[in-house]
């Protein structure tokens, strides 16, 4: 049984937590030597969560991966991963034990690339069977379909909207085939084709996901500077993160 950790947050912005209560913490690593667009999306995201943090929950950011461990990971409610994955095996290792004791994730873009020699079949289950397949280039607009619009995650999102410049990514097999994925976004089809120099053409491309085995979403948003510019999607952001936060 998973390890009930973390505590009930409200959705509405603002709430803070009840008196005597220890507010929710968060844990955000990235790199800074990744891909430019994947760095400067990072330093913006961690200045995007610190400014919510306020009166909500405790936010701290680690570039050093070597912190991925039982030590540093004790007490936290949410790890967020902005970039970038861990490629050490026992930084691997402490965070699926974390993640199977009850922890929670948040993942964007590039933290769930993988492909065949990236050797982590935990992570690919996690994922829900999703393998980097394709993605477009240069980044572009999409527009993205609601699935679901009851969910925590995308409950105050229009049922479709024009999400800021991406590169956006495809995957084989589609996480929809797993039936524990909850696919919550998803890329139009009117999109196709999308790109100019490498192009998505066809298929079913989920942008949004959680496997319900865990406490956990994938937002494949996150390269360059333009992201955090939709305030729709920002809230997004801001209801993933305390939907993860709280026990399910």
């Amino acid at each position: 049984m998973m390890r009930r950790i973390g505590l009930v947050f409200a959705l509405a912005a603002g709430l803070t937590p009840a008196s005597g209560e220890q507010p929710m913490k968060v844990l955000a690593f990235y790199s800074t030597h990744a891909e430019g667009d994947h760095v400067e999306f990072a330093q913006q995201a961690a200045k995007f969560y610190a400014e919510r943090a306020a009166g909500r929950y405790q936010f701290e950011t680690v570039t050093d991966w070597s912190e991925l461990n039982a030590r540093r990971l004790e007490g936290v409610q949410v790890v967020l991963w902005l970039n970038e994955s861990p490629g050490n095996a026992a930084q691997r290792a402490a965070f699926e034990r974390y993640m199977e004791s009850g922890g929670g994730w948040i993942g964007f873009h590039g933290a769930a690339y993988n492909d065949g020699g990236t050797n982590w079949p935990w992570f690919v289950r996690f994922l829900g069977g999703a393998v980097f397949y394709g993605n477009n280039w240069p980044p572009l607009p999409g527009l993205l379909t609601v699935d679901g619009g009851s969910h925590p995650v995308t409950r105050n999102l229009p049922a479709s909207f024009l999400s800021p410049d991406n590169e956006w990514y495809s995957w084989r097999p589609s996480p929809r085939a797993n039936p524990d994925v909850k696919v919550l976004l998803t890329l139009a089809p009117s999109n196709f084709p999308l790109g100019l120099k490498d192009t998505i053409r066809s298929g079913d491309v989920p942008v949004v996901w959680t496997n319900t085995k865990y406490r956990m979403v994938y937002i494949n948003m996150g390269h360059g500077d333009k992201i955090l510019t939709d305030p729709r999607q920002n809230r997004m952001f801001d209801d993933a993160l305390l939907w993860v936060g709280k026990p399910h």
